[in-house]
């Protein structure tokens, strides 16, 4: 499987997977909505790399950089580009941002 087959099924998986018992503020006309941190944290589980943080309008937006490259699988939910400022992060803020819970449902869906 290429790296861009993955990366195309895993987007597909997280897709159908979010909801609002993945992200209080998903919606369905923008369904990326308030699920950074959560698909963060399974994007590393999926796809290893590091965690990301970006300051968006004082909050934290949070993504991976994967084989040195940036993957944010929640950028549609901005309607502007992002000035990304790529600042390390780690597993414990993105999970502080986000619950256990609403990792395990998000990682159970998605991860086989």
């Amino acid at each position: 499987m290429t790296e861009l087959s993955l990366l195309g099924g895993l987007l597909e998986k997280l897709r159908s997977a979010w909801s609002t018992e993945t992200g209080g503020k998903w919606r369905p006309d923008n369904p990326a909505c308030g699920q950074c941190s959560v698909t963060a944290l399974v994007a590393q589980d999926v796809l290893g790399g590091d965690i990301l943080k970006t300051s968006v309008e004082g909050q934290w937006h949070f993504y991976n950089r994967v084989a040195g490259q940036r993957l944010d699988l929640t950028e549609s939910q901005f309607e502007q580009p992002l000035e990304y400022q790529d600042l390390p992060s780690n597993r414990a803020e993105a999970l502080e941002d986000t619950s256990a819970r609403k990792y395990e449902i998000l990682k159970r869906r998605v991860t086989p």
